[in-house]
């Protein structure tokens, strides 16, 4: 019994903990939507702005709310160039999620999922949703286990690459900029896997719940399902507290583009 009990009040002090860190967590959004001017929505983003090279975005969905203040809750956590040698840039990124302008020739404002795995998990859950299934039966495949014409099948899957489009521009972003090296054990890396940790509900550690209308609820991951974010990696790890204290030295250095 005394066990049980123990164990009772390590979990009400670590919940504690947890929902002291996400307050701070927001209140650093909160300053950073300050100093930047506010969240970004993808639709109105260009190449042409002055984003940083490098840096860790959040992407927060309208409609999704934290229980106890009532602002906007993250529901996707990102960086890039994690591996030694990449020279992919934030924007580099930014642009996958994006899609394809209207400019394109062969596909305007579609994209492809397979170069983003948000696009990918978005796609998913409005199959899921809509019981699509017949209709993008390769959404899941790589391209070398395709047995079919490329330029056939992304015409196929160009309608629902629209959706995507459609839904993930309208999500207001925000960036923090942090110019380390490209590698796994990056500042960046470190801030994505932490900041997904804290923000993950999943395996009952509820706070700041998904609404029942989230589109992520007919997601085919579990983890997507449970943790209430576009995340699947790191949604079932234990955070470090102190990557806060990086996260707020890093709006320092971030500026409006």
């Amino acid at each position: 019994m005394f066990e049980g009990a123990d164990d009772t009040t390590e979990s009400r002090m670590s919940a504690t903990a947890r929902r002291r860190d996400l307050d701070r967590f927001y209140d650093l959004l909160h300053d950073l939507e300050r100093r930047v001017g506010g969240p970004r929505k993808l639709k109105h983003c260009t190449g042409y702005m002055q984003w940083p090279d490098r840096g860790v975005y959040v992407f927060l969905e309208p409609g999704e709310t934290r229980s106890a203040t009532g602002r906007p809750r993250v529901t996707r956590v990102g960086t890039h160039a994690v591996s030694a040698g990449s020279s992919t840039s934030l924007w580099d990124r930014l642009k996958q999620h994006y899609g394809t302008g209207s400019g394109s020739s062969d596909h305007p404002h579609g994209g492809n999922h397979r170069g983003s795995v948000y696009r990918k998990r978005v796609g998913e859950a409005i199959i899921e949703k809509h019981d699509l299934h017949d209709d993008y039966p390769d959404w899941d495949e790589r391209w070398s286990s395709i047995d079919r014409d490329r330029a056939e099948v992304r015409d196929e899957e160009y309608i629902l690459e629209r959706r995507v489009s459609a839904y993930i521009r309208e999500q207001p972003f925000l960036w923090v900029d942090v110019d380390d090296e490209p590698g796994a054990d990056s500042d960046r890396a470190y801030i994505e896997q932490n900041a997904i940790a804290l923000l993950s509900n999943f395996e009952d550690r509820t706070i700041d719940p998904r609404s029942d209308g989230w589109l992520g609820t007919y997601s085919r991951s579990r983890e997507i399902r449970a943790s209430g974010l576009w995340n699947v990696n790191h949604v079932a790890e234990a955070y470090d507290p102190d990557f806060l204290d990086l996260l707020e030295a890093a709006l320092d250095d971030t500026t409006s583009p």
